[in-house]
């Protein structure tokens, strides 16, 4: 049903570049106003050559249903995902909606096949790929494995995220000045999905998982604290790291 859904939206996207497309070459630049219903009608008013008014009135025609079509597509997802708790868990984190969620937990489910988040993330696609050589490593971008889908609603999801989540937030500000916006925006979309994925592995919502990213985030601190960097000059062996720990 994603799929769908997700051939309508292209076949729709379609249709309004077009009309876009004709509205411009007749002088009228509305934007995404030009849906509207002001905006249509000044559309069909529109001065154009007999050709161009063909057109026009086949993606008006066409846009009509496949409208009609989402929009009851979406009612059907939505009625199908109340009983999930899975989907409800995933929807508390900011930037998940409803077919993010289906994705993730159709996707992704069993998560008990994948051992750990690296293969999650190598089954999306969104693995960095690096060639190594003697002199330096270069990244090739991501490798583009298994659902387009998947990766497109999360790297979606992630842009929402970083508005309403302060850890992604700094995340991806501080990546996309050293790496640029386009780097940042996928690095973002990785984490997001290993944030998903452990939420459907530990049965958790979004505030336990803070509360358990607080927590874990508070030992390492004490910890680090608790350990010397360097001894007499040097540094600390790993026994003596361990030495130390145990005895405070």
């Amino acid at each position: 049903m994603l799929r769908y859904r997700q051939k309508l939206v292209k076949i729709r996207t379609m249709g309004k570049n077009s009309l876009q497309a004709l509205a411009l070459q007749s002088g009228l630049a509305k934007g995404s106003h030009l849906f509207t219903k002001a905006g249509q009608q000044e559309l069909r008013a529109a001065v154009m050559s007999p050709a161009m008014q063909w057109q026009r009135e086949q993606w008006l025609q066409l846009l009509e249903p496949l409208n009609q079509r989402l929009t009851e597509t979406m009612l059907w997802l939505k009625q199908q995902s109340l009983a999930d708790p899975r989907i409800a868990r995933l929807r508390t984190h900011p930037g998940i909606g409803l077919l993010t969620s289906l994705c993730l937990v159709h996707s992704l489910e069993p998560v008990t096949r994948f051992r750990n988040q690296r293969k999650v993330v190598a089954y999306a696609g969104l693995e960095p790929l690096e060639r190594s050589s003697a002199e330096k490593i270069r990244f090739l971008g991501i490798s583009k494995a298994g659902s387009r889908i998947l990766r497109y609603l999360v790297v979606e999801a992630a842009q929402v995220a970083v508005r309403k989540d302060e850890e992604l937030k700094r995340f991806y500000q501080r990546l996309a000045e050293r790496r640029g916006r386009a780097k940042a925006k996928i690095a973002t979309a990785r984490k997001l999905l290993i944030r998903a994925y452990i939420m459907l592995r530990d049965e958790i919502d979004y505030a336990e998982f803070r509360r358990r990213a607080v927590a874990a985030r508070l030992v390492r601190e004490i910890t680090k604290a608790s350990v010397p960097e360097f001894v007499i000059g040097q540094p600390a062996s790993a026994e003596h790291r361990v030495k130390v720990t145990t005895t405070k």
